[in-house]
């Protein structure tokens, strides 16, 4: 059996567990309040459970002189097994329908040293020993009226305003509430408030920060702190046409910036072959503790003809600093690959991206994708711009039948040049396999 591995703020630790402790409490003693013997059919009858094995080898080789300068790490290298278990429930039956979900995290270390450490699989950095395995537990409370949707506990939110990551052996999740509603035809609203995240190397639940990472120039006022006691947000979706959707978010971290986004998407049918068209535009202001100033404008158009798909990409920064975004979590913009997400002060970027689906060759569950993207006029303050490029591509093959089905196998390799963060090589080789439980 695995043991937790615990890190130094054990009062986190324990505010968490009392939470989830709490949480199966309410959520136990509701249910059992409320159950008849019928609904309590329908609360397991609806449920489902798997279990996903993902195992994951990622390298990360720099490339530049600063490698071999004193106290620069080289390279990192690590190897882990993750253990992903989702179990949700259904629904009780009547007007109001109460359910559980439980979200079980776990991740062991195959390969890791000091000298390597920080590719984010698991805890720990630089000079610092991973733990040999951590885990963690998320429990969520739902309740179910009409076509409307309350959950309370643990959340993995993605929306234009906030988008949790799963790039490495286990998921962000975050911890606060969250109400989605359905009520009218082709309309979805959607709101949540968040008090704490849990980062995708951690076991502990903590406030959420701003990101200011490479040439953002996002700065945090004098006397301030980088930390906020919550992020809420409150969006609609509209089924405008068939092929035509719009999205607006608002988003605001608690003293530190505010967050407007749109989002428009339309899917032209061209015959057999189709064209589709991803705006998207975000305004973030600063709120308090932090100097915030941004407009981020992107367009990504892709053609899909058959198994090929032709994509274009153009995404522009404006304003005194970078995009705005919860620290950890993934940026809703249009050039956000697998490195880099060419979001710094006043960056202007494009990209090219070609897909091709190996089914029509005969060989189904195949696929190949390959990108580029340069970015330029990179605030470094006067008389000097930054630039940077990423060369991306990913081979996947997921088993179709036998014993292997489903199984998953997934190289991705990327080059990224830079002349003001460091050049790197990496590497990442996931093997995954999803298991269903009922």
């Amino acid at each position: 059996m695995l043991r937790q591995y615990h890190s130094k703020n054990k009062k986190m630790e324990n505010n968490k567990m009392k939470k989830a402790t709490l949480a199966l409490a309410v959520a136990g003693g509701t249910l059992g309040l409320s159950m008849s013997q019928q609904a309590a059919a329908e609360f397991f009858k609806d449920s489902k459970a798997n279990l996903e094995l993902r195992n994951f080898y990622m390298n990360k080789d720099f490339r530049d002189e600063v490698s071999a300068a004193p106290n620069q790490q080289a390279k990192q290298d690590e190897w882990a097994q993750g253990f992903i278990l989702r179990m949700e429930s259904g629904y009780t039956e009547g007007p109001v329908g109460f359910g559980l979900d439980v979200l079980g995290l776990a991740g062991v270390k195959l390969n890791s040293s000091p000298s390597e450490a920080g590719t984010g699989l698991l805890p720990g950095g630089y000079n610092n020993r991973a733990p040999d395995d951590y885990s963690e537990i998320g429990v969520t409370g739902k309740v179910r009226f009409s076509k409307s949707e309350l959950k309370v506990g643990t959340l993995m939110p993605k929306n234009p305003v906030l988008v949790y990551n799963d790039t490495r052996l286990l998921p962000q999740t975050f911890q606060g509430g969250s109400l989605k509603v359905q009520e009218i035809q082709g309309l979805t609203l959607d709101f949540g408030y968040l008090n704490e995240v849990n980062y995708r190397n951690s076991t502990d639940n903590e406030e959420m920060s701003l990101i200011n990472a490479n040439r953002r120039n996002i700065t945090i006022k004098r006397g301030g702190e980088n930390e906020a006691n919550f992020f809420m947000y409150g969006g609609a979706t509209y089924q405008v046409t068939k092929a035509l959707t719009a999205t607006y978010y608002y988003g605001e971290l608690d003293d530190l910036y505010k967050q407007h986004a749109f989002n428009v998407v339309h899917v032209l049918p061209l015959g057999k072959n189709s064209l589709k068209t991803d705006l998207r535009y975000a305004r973030s202001t600063d709120d308090g503790e932090a100097h915030v100033d941004n407009h981020a404008f992107g367009l990504m158009t892709t053609y899909a003809m058959g198994t090929h798909k032709f994509a274009l990409g153009l995404q522009k920064m404006q304003g005194d600093t970078g995009f705005a975004q919860i620290n950890g979590t993934d940026p809703f913009l249009v050039n956000y690959i697998q490195v880099n997400d060419f979001a710094n002060a006043d960056e202007r970027s494009w990209q090219l991206r070609y897909d091709y689906d190996f089914a029509a060759l005969g060989v189904p569950g195949l696929t190949f994708m390959t990108r580029y993207v340069s970015g330029d006029h990179v605030d470094r303050g006067p008389g000097s711009d930054g630039r940077e490029w990423e060369r991306d591509t990913d081979i996947a093959y997921v088993f179709q039948s036998g014993m292997l089905k489903n199984l998953s196998l997934k190289w991705r390799n990327a080059t990224m040049r830079s002349n003001f963060v460091r050049d790197v090589d990496e590497n990442r080789l996931i093997v995954s396999y999803t298991l269903p439980l009922k």
